[in-house]
């Protein structure tokens, strides 16, 4: 990215020797922080559920309710791949937040990541549930529109991850410039307005992402007619 390392990054790469960039380290700790949160809520649930337990499960209830209103029953089926996706990348975001630390997410290269994985998680569903006449969702409606619809729906398909991606990048790296240039005015004052509309926006850019993901996730699944 071309600017100087984070606090936390410059103290990782101290610690281990090493030479990681911001969006790698930023990224671990992202991930390391879902899977903390994911080992605690595992355990069994309480008689009376803890406020951490009545986000989590309402997080999961709002996940389930927009794969079932796009794909149906069966999108119960991708509900931890696409529940993991949005922690972590909601964590990733907020992380942008904290003095000291970047977000992996305003690093093209890390959004890029997430869009190729979503790109083939689509799309191997796709093949997985229909096999080779997967084909079919590129050629459009009747088979004389094929020569013409093909090229069309595959750069379309193309297009995705690079939308994903530059989206995601270009919001979260500007919303925490933005929050940067006002914590470097007022250095010993958190500006609040300004961090609750930064994680509003984090909040949105997460939902977004999610969105669309799921939508290309009913596209793959939907039968042909």
């Amino acid at each position: 990215m071309g600017h100087e390392a984070s606090l936390i990054t410059q103290f990782v790469n101290q610690l281990f020797h090493t030479h990681l960039h911001d969006n790698v380290v930023m990224g671990i700790i992202a991930f390391l922080i879902a899977f903390f949160i994911f080992i605690i809520l595992k355990k069994d649930p309480e008689i009376i559920p803890t406020p951490a337990q009545q986000f989590y499960e309402g997080v999961l209830n709002i996940i389930n309710s927009m794969l079932e209103d796009n794909i149906g029953k069966e999108g119960k089926e991708f509900l931890p791949f696409v529940t993991a996706l949005a922690i972590y990348i909601f964590l990733s975001n907020v992380l942008g937040l904290i003095p000291g630390f970047m977000a992996s997410t305003a690093n093209l290269n890390s959004t890029a990541a997430l869009a190729i994985l979503v790109f083939l998680y689509y799309n191997y569903i796709g093949f997985k549930k229909h096999g080779i006449k997967y084909i079919k969702h590129f050629m459009g409606p009747v088979w004389w529109l094929a020569p013409l619809m093909l090229p069309i729906e595959i750069i379309s398909h193309i297009a995705r991850p690079f939308s994903l991606a530059i989206r995601l990048f270009a919001n979260m790296f500007g919303d925490h410039s933005v929050f940067l240039v006002f914590l470097g005015l007022i250095p010993f004052i958190i500006p609040i307005p300004i961090m609750a509309l930064g994680l509003f926006v984090c909040f949105i850019q997460t939902l977004i992402f999610v969105m669309l993901t799921i939508v290309y996730l009913a596209g793959a699944v939907a039968e042909e007619h």
